[in-house]
This record gives structure tokens, sequence and C-alpha cells, in this order.
């Protein structure tokens, strides 16, 4: 059984194009579990971002699959094609990965303290 994900790729400054991986699918699996493995079989320049896979505890793999926001550790992967896509109201960084620290929590190099 496979599962196929629509992943969006890309950069700022880049046109964002989709690629297409298939997976191996068993019942359970998470749509993070599934980035991982392509990650580690197929493609390790997708960008992705989690610190854990604590269900929910971290908050750092958000991203929108089918159109839904949702956290990757937490959504279930399923046997057909998924899309999935940064989120829309973040700073895109790179593929699936978005500024998530809050504006004020960011380091920053103009702010003077060298």
């Amino acid at each position: 059984m496979k599962a196929r994900l629509k992943v969006c790729r890309g950069a700022p400054g880049e046109d964002r194009r989709y690629e297409h991986y298939e997976v191996p699918f068993e019942q359970g699996q998470t749509v993070l579990d599934a980035l991982r493995w392509i990650r580690v079989h197929r493609d390790a320049t997708l960008a992705i971002r989690f610190s854990c896979i604590n269900a929910n505890a971290c908050k750092e793999c958000m991203i929108r699959v089918d159109g839904k926001t949702v956290y990757a550790c937490t959504t279930r992967l399923a046997e057909r094609e998924m899309t999935l896509e940064p989120l829309p109201n973040k700073i895109h960084l790179r593929d699936l990965v978005t500024e998530i620290a809050p504006p004020d929590e960011r380091l920053s190099s103009a702010s003077g303290d060298e």
C-alpha cells in the first residue's frame, strides 16, 4: 500500500512547484512520519520543521494539508493523494518551513546588540 504526497517546494524569490512522492502506507502513520521517510529515503533536501514527535507538544510541524492548517505529527496519513503546503499567513522560508517565532522573539543583527 502507498500514500501519495504532493509537496509544495521552493524558497522566496523562486517559482514554487509541486513534487510528488509515494511513500509506504501503514495504518496509524502520520504525515510527519511520511515526511521524515521522504527525507531519509528519497530527498534529503526537503525542508521540514519539527522538534519532537510527541503529538502536538512543540507546535513546530504546523503545515497545510489539503487546504486545512494542521499539525503534521497528529494528522493521519491517508492512502490517497494529499497536498502539503506551507502556512499561508507566515513568512515562507523554504519548502514547508515558515517563520514560527513571534517578531519580538527573533534575533536580529539590526538591533545593535552585537
